[in-house]
């Protein structure tokens, strides 16, 4: 054992430690490796206490975890399982190749794929579990740019055809797939969206953490159903990656597997060239509490390393950098022989008895399937820990000379006609070279009654099913309350002044009392209930924490205090906004993943949603949530002293742009109550997959009744609030229009108007101006596509506005461009203000100033307008401008 030599050379005692050594072999002889693991972590106890500095090794040697001594025996047909993971690598390849000889240069990914192929190919034939009705079924989140395999594999199990293979990546006829995991564009087959990267590893931390959730709570029963989640080593990189793994570790969330394939290259070149990315991320993982199984080796290594006696090849491995082992695999056998074994007399000495083509066979782990099985099984059989299971493969494994392990591999997506024939001869497909004339690259089915896939079908039946499948609908359904029940908010408050993030609290303290809904409610915050008034469900719902409540809260004394409990209820997030929205969609496709509706209340600072997680927004729109989000203390004016990056002038913009969000900025109670309502029933009763955005403020005002039939211009995005009466001969009227707070400046306005100009005002609330422009464009696109209709539609806006009389002033705590949005649909001149430009701290009064949307503003853009129209003078703009100090010398706020 070279290796103790070289530590006994400079030891005070090498005979003792000797002694100690041999002590340790015997213990392991006789009572294996977990005893003399167990002495070894008491004796460093013993020594850290005596004060002695023994720092934690986050990393262990670069070998496989598991043994080949105790690797389990890999059931099944390898021959067989090789020969279908052989047509499966085919397939994947021949749909790239032959979508980009096509026109339209449609991309994809084979690299990916063929790196990661042995990895679901055992997953897929020993593992993965299907829905059945006795068992929920495991969840894939499969790595976005393998797409191309999964489809291989439906291929040969009848579920795609192959005008669907032949269409990959256009779907725009409805005959093709999608170019990654979507279950927006296919519902019925894809479980979960990965792409874009960073986004898979976070939501299926958060997706396992869920169902410990509901099992805690008592509403799902507890299995030993996992998660796994596929991702590249390079996609580790991605903040959301690794951000959330301490909270998985924490939990212990056994029922989460992470595998992550490392090719040890990312889209441009290596991963870590200079390093080692597979013992970077075991020092992550195991630091953070996982289980981490490395399967770095395969078979083909065993004997080498079994007569390593002196350690020298174990040395050399840790030696060797990644962009040298990226060489390895590029260069061939040779190159191999000489730069890596090479290094050492005793390295090369191992592998004189080898030929080149021997060395280059020496394959990695990850390409394994008895390695890999063994990893697999590992990581089920785990108790109390998540699992990481680090797989080394070779990036374009199977490529050759046209992508095996070379800087552009990634983006390869293109084969010549000798590269695609030396693919077919390395993995033995039955395809001739007639066959592949003329530039064709055809598809190869063995046929249906085949053995290959008749294995395949028995291993899925044996597993429950075919995966990935998605549920559409649940089969339990239950009634959202009727809007009488939140009668009390559809009423005047009276001299009692509340914010509108009150009055959804209230909202959903009713929705508490529903004894059939009540059970579904997941209430979501990111660390600012007590900013939001929430803090009382602390109590009366729990706090859930999956090992109860350790120890007495300092505030145990008062009626709201901090209660912590395995059953609670709240999902109190901390200080993770990523997190928190994981959560909620991991309870918002609930109803597809479990087969169990949930209603989940995510509330928010609103900058620090659709601006901060956008891209997880849209993952949230892919795979079809169903839930509410609230962006608290919105506007740009409203949340007054927090300064620049707090104030939200846009996620209105940025929440209008997906199309199953619906977004609303509601002014009053009844309008909070109205939209809740309306979305449990879309959502609930008719099963609909759209999710709702509610801005709410923190500013506190009264609250009048809701008008008489304003409940369906609410949903729509507008209704008249104050009708003005029938206008009098030579009466000057405007039409005003505002949302959230900034409606309550233009009611003031109106005033202004009346007493200042003799100007009357009807007044609109507007609780979403996106949903008045979806509605306005597609009546457009429905006038355009039928121009022999008798009656032209018209958009619900211009229905409203049309027969009013005067310009139309718009007003919202928003930039410019969110109201702006139905400019083609207002039937008379149209002023629209906003809050463009920079936040900043100060009153909600200066503030309102500053961005020109309060009160006074709103007055003299309706003058303005009216003189515009020749209906009012210039020197009465002038005057406006003098008595409400109108400050036409300070800076565009929008230029600042």
């Amino acid at each position: 054992m070279n290796w103790l030599n070289d530590l006994l050379q400079n030891d005070p005692d090498p005979a003792e430690t000797q002694e100690w050594i041999e002590s340790i072999k015997a213990v392991i002889d006789a009572e294996g490796p977990e005893r003399a693991h167990q002495l070894l972590e008491n004796m460093v106890e013993l020594t850290r206490r005596a004060g002695a500095h023994l720092p934690f090794a986050p990393t262990t040697e670069y070998i496989n975890t598991i043994p080949a001594h105790l690797e389990p025996k890999a059931p099944g047909d390898a021959t067989m399982e090789w020969r279908i993971r052989s047509i499966i690598r085919w397939n994947a390849m021949a749909m790239v190749v032959r979508a980009n000889r096509k026109p339209g240069d449609l991309g994809g990914h084979i690299a990916s794929f063929a790196s990661s192929a042995t990895l679901y190919d055992v997953g897929f034939n020993h593992f993965w579990r299907a829905p059945t009705d006795q068992f929920p079924g495991d969840l894939l989140y499969v790595q976005g740019h393998s797409s191309p395999g999964i489809y291989a594999r439906a291929f040969l199990e009848g579920r795609i055809s192959e005008s669907q293979l032949d269409h990959f990546r256009m779907e725009v006829d409805g005959r093709g797939v999608s170019s990654y995991p979507h279950p927006w564009l296919m519902p019925d087959f894809w479980q979960t969206p990965t792409v874009s990267m960073g986004l898979g590893p976070i939501a299926a931390i958060y997706q396992a953490r869920n169902w410990k959730y509901l099992e805690g709570r008592g509403l799902m029963p507890k299995t030993d159903r996992k998660v796994w989640c596929f991702l590249g080593d390079g996609e580790t990189d991605e903040p959301e990656s690794l951000g959330a793994i301490s909270v998985a570790g924490r939990e212990g969330l056994d029922n989460l597997v992470f595998v992550i394939n490392c090719n040890l290259q990312r889209l441009d070149g290596p991963v870590r060239g200079n390093g080692k990315i597979i013992q970077e991320l075991e020092g992550a993982f195991r630091g953070a509490g996982w289980n981490v199984v490395k399967t770095v080796w395969g078979s083909y290594w065993d004997p080498l390393l079994a007569k390593d006696h002196q350690g020298m090849l174990k040395r050399l491995m840790m030696e060797t950098v990644d962009g040298e082992y990226q060489n390895c695999k590029a260069f061939g056998g040779a190159y191999t022989r000489e730069h890596f074994f090479g290094k050492y007399p005793e390295t090369l000495a191992m592998v004189a008895n080898l030929s080149d083509d021997d060395i280059w066979r020496l394959n990695r782990g990850g390409h394994d399937p008895h390695k890999v099985y063994a990893a697999y099984q590992n990581a089920v059989d785990t108790k109390g820990q998540p699992t990481v299971i680090l797989a080394k493969t070779v990036k374009g494994y199977g490529m050759g000379a046209a992508g095996e392990a070379l800087n552009p591999t990634h983006q390869t997506k293109k084969l010549d006609d000798e590269a695609v024939r030396a693919f077919r001869d390395r993995f033995k497909i039955a395809i001739s070279d007639d066959q592949l004339k003329d530039g064709n690259v055809p598809f190869f089915h063995p046929g249906e009654k085949s053995p290959e896939v008749e294995y395949m079908l028995e291993r899925r039946r044996a597993l429950g099913g075919f995966l990935p499948q998605r549920r559409r609908k649940s089969t339990q359904t239950f009634s959202a309350p009727k809007l009488e029940v939140f009668d009390r908010l559809l009423k005047s408050t009276g001299d009692r002044e509340i914010s509108t993030t009150m009055a959804f609290v209230q909202s959903l303290s009713i929705v508490l009392r529903d004894k059939q809904i009540a059970p579904r409610v997941v209430p979501i915050v990111a660390d600012e209930a007590r900013t939001f008034g929430m803090e009382g469900m602390f109590r009366q719902l729990g706090i859930y924490a999956p090992q109860g409540q350790k120890y007495k809260p300092v505030d145990a004394d008062q009626l709201m205090y901090y209660r912590e409990d395995a059953a609670g209820q709240v999902l109190e997030e901390g200080i993770t906004e990523a997190g928190a929205f994981s959560s909620w969609m991991a309870a918002a496709t609930s109803y597809s993943t479990n087969d169990l509706p949930m209603l989940p209340f995510y509330i928010f600072y609103s900058m620090f949603g659709f601006q901060r997680i956008g891209d997880s927004a849209w993952q949230a729109a892919d795979m079809r949530a169903r839930g509410f989000l609230l962006g608290a203390t919105a506007g740009r004016t409203t949340l007054n002293g927090e300064g620049l990056q707090h104030e939200d002038g846009h996620s209105h913009l940025l929440a209008g742009a997906i199309p199953n969000c619906r977004p609303y900025d509601p002014t009053f109670g009844y309008e909070v109550a109205v939209i809740l309502q309306h979305g449990m029933h879309r959502m609930l009763d008719e099963q609909q997959d759209e999710y709702y955005y509610l801005t709410l403020m923190n500013e506190n005002y009264a609250h009048p009744d809701m008008p008489e039939g304003a409940a369906e211009g609410i949903i729509k995005g507008m209704y008249l609030l104050k009708d003005a009466g029938k206008p009098k001969k030579g009466e000057l009227r405007v039409q005003l229009l505002g949302s959230g707070t900034i409606l309550r400046e233009a009611i003031a306005a109106a005033e202004l108007l009346d007493k200042d100009f003799g100007v009357t005002a009807d007044i609109w609330s507007c609780p979403s101006f996106t949903e008045l422009r979806r509605d306005g464009f597609d009546v457009e696109r429905h006038n355009r596509f039928n121009p022999e209709a008798k009656t032209p539609r018209k958009p619900y806006v211009t229905e409203l506005l049309e027969g009013r009389q005067g310009p139309a002033i718009a007003a919202t705590d928003y930039v410019r461009a969110y109201a702006d949005q139905i400019r083609a649909f207002v039937p008379m001149r149209y002023t629209v203000l906003g809050t463009d430009g920079f936040g900043r701290s100060d009153t909600r009064a200066n503030l309102r100033r500053h961005f020109e949307v309060d009160r006074f503003y709103i007055a003299h853009a309706a003058i303005a307008a009216l003189a515009a129209e020749g209906k009012m003078t210039a020197k009465d703009v002038a005057r406006a401008i003098k008595q409400y100090k109108i400050e036409v010398e300070k800076p565009n706020p929008v230029r600042i």
